[in-house]
C-alpha cells in the first residue's frame, strides 16, 4: 500500500532541439535490471524458509498449507518484509494452528448447524474492487446461547471461503459487520478478539478494509476495549452507514440483499 513516488524529469524548451544524453537510457536500464532481478531474489529467499522449516520443524506436514508450500511461504515472507527468520517462525505457528484447529477438515456441513443462524455469510458477489465480501450480522450473535468453538469454527470456515473466491492477482477480502440492531446481549469481547487474532496472525494481510455499518451508541465501548488489541487492524476498520456500504463498495446489481435501499 506504499505510495508510487513517480520520477521527476527535466523540461526542454520546445524551440530548442533537445540536448542528446544516455541518462535516461541508463535509469531505464537500471530500473530493468531491478524489476527483473526481485523474483529472483525472492525465489532464493522463498527457498531459505523452505529449507529452514525443513530443518527445524520437520514434523509439520508437506503440501498445499504445508511448510513446502512455496506460494504460502513467499506470503508470510512479504508480511514479515522479507525477514527469513520472522517469516519460518510465523508460518510454522500458522501451520500448526492449522493442524490444532483442524481447518482441513471444516465443510459446509460441519457448521451447517451454527451457519442457520445467518450471523456470517460470504456475499456471493464481489465489491467495486474485486475483493470477495464477508459478511458478519451481529444482532444474530448471542455468545450465551451457542458453544464458542463452533462460533469460530464458523468464522474460520467463512475466511477460508472467502478467501478461496479471489480472482487471480487478488490477495484481499472486505470484511463488514453489519451493526444494525446490536444490543448488549450481542457483545462478546472475546470473539472479536479471536477473530483478529486469527485475521493477524494465521491470515496476515488478507483482509483489506473492515466496515463497521450503523455503530449504535452501546458498541462504542467495546470498540475501545477491542481497538487497543487489533494493532495495525485498527487502521482498517471505518465506520460508515448502509447507503456509504451501497453506494461506494457496490454495484446496483452487486449489493447485498440486507444494504439495499427499499
Amino acid at each position: 500500500m506504499a505510495l508510487r513516488v513517480p520520477h521527476s524529469h527535466p523540461f526542454h524548451n520546445f524551440m530548442q532541439p533537445p540536448i542528446p544524453t544516455k541518462k535516461p537510457i541508463r535509469l531505464c536500464r537500471v530500473s530493468t535490471q531491478r524489476q527483473s532481478s526481485e523474483p529472483i531474489e525472492s525465489r532464493k529467499l522463498v527457498l531459505e524458509v523452505k529449507e529452514k522449516l525443513g530443518r527445524d520443524y520437520k514434523g509439520l506436514p508437506v503440501g498445499r498449507y504445508g511448510r513446502d508450500d512455496e506460494e504460502m511461504i513467499l506470503w508470510f515472507l512479504k508480511d514479515r518484509r522479507f525477514d527469513v527468520e520472522a517469516a519460518a517462525n510465523k508460518l510454522a505457528k500458522a501451520i500448526k494452528w492449522r493442524q490444532e484447529f483442524g481447518v482441513s477438515n471444516l465443510s459446509e456441513d460441519s457448521v451447517k448447524h451454527i451457519a442457520t443462524t445467518g450471523k456470517a455469510y460470504v456475499h456471493d458477489s464481489l465489491d467495486v474492487n474485486d475483493r470477495p465480501v464477508l459478511i458478519v450480522v451481529a444482532s444474530k450473535h448471542f455468545p450465551s446461547e451457542k458453544d464458542r468453538t463452533e462460533n469460530q469454527k464458523l468464522c474460520v470456515y467463512m475466511i477460508e471461503k472467502a478467501l478461496s473466491k479471489l480472482p487471480d492477482g487478488k490477495q484481499e477480502i472486505l470484511g463488514i459487520f453489519d451493526l444494525r440492531g446490536f444490543r448488549k446481549e450481542n457483545a462478546d469481547f472475546e470473539f472479536i478478539k479471536f477473530l483478529f487474532e486469527v485475521l493477524y496472525c494465521y491470515y496476515p494481510r488478507r483482509l483489506g478494509h473492515v466496515l463497521y455499518v450503523d455503530a449504535p451508541f452501546i458498541f462504542m465501548p467495546l470498540w475501545q476495549l477491542v481497538k487497543p488489541l487489533l494493532k495495525s487492524y485498527a487502521s482498517l476498520v471505518r465506520f460508515c452507514s448502509a447507503e456509504t456500504v451501497r453506494k461506494e463498495y457496490f454495484i446496483e446489481t452487486t449489493v447485498p440483499d440486507a444494504f439495499r435501499g427499499y
